[in-house]
């Protein structure tokens, strides 16, 4: 038998400046965001579902705006979350992904704004090292195919975890 995970509710401060709701299990949050007017495509959902990876420092969206080929494809960023008393803070670490659906490519995103970071003097360059390593991990962790060598235990992607907040009915209602 197997044991059903414990969900907390839980709030996320998202950078648009909403305060969403949102779930956790164990290291995994799914938080819920509606879409501002000028990102809204018509006939499509008006709210994305987010996940905190706490543990990896990732957020996953599989953005409902997104159409044609990159429909269903997930956008991740890397982050760092911050807990406050109001709730997680989400912040952006510049570097991006996007994932197809099956995993079977990627693209790597926004390094030059990383670059730009740290010639501004927004991150230091112990933060950029954070951020280069982290990238390396997401990829060795869950983008990395069997073909390509084995670089640690096989993880799913996205998480299990994702795929059980991801059933859940819409955190507004």
């Amino acid at each position: 038998m197997t044991a059903t995970p414990l969900v907390e509710n839980v709030w996320v401060l998202h950078r648009t400046g909403q305060r969403c709701p949102g779930r956790r299990i164990g290291e995994v949050v799914a938080y819920d965001a509606r879409l501002l007017p000028e990102y809204q495509v018509a006939g499509r959902p008006t709210v994305d579902r987010s996940f905190l990876l706490l543990d990896q420092g990732i957020q996953l969206t599989r953005p409902v705006a997104f159409e044609g080929p990159v429909e269903g494809w997930w956008y991740i960023d890397l982050v760092e979350v911050e807990p406050t008393e109001a709730g997680l803070v989400v912040h952006d670490l510049y570097v991006d992904f996007l994932v197809p659906p099956g995993a079977d490519r990627y693209h790597v995103l926004d390094l030059d704004e990383l670059a730009d970071a740290l010639c501004r003097g927004q991150i230091t360059a112990a933060q950029c090292a954070t951020v280069l390593r982290r990238t390396q991990r997401f990829v060795d962790r869950h983008l990395r195919a069997n073909e390509e060598g084995s670089v640690g235990p096989p993880h799913r992607f996205p998480p299990a975890d994702v795929a059980v907040l991801e059933s859940l009915p819409c955190f507004f209602e």
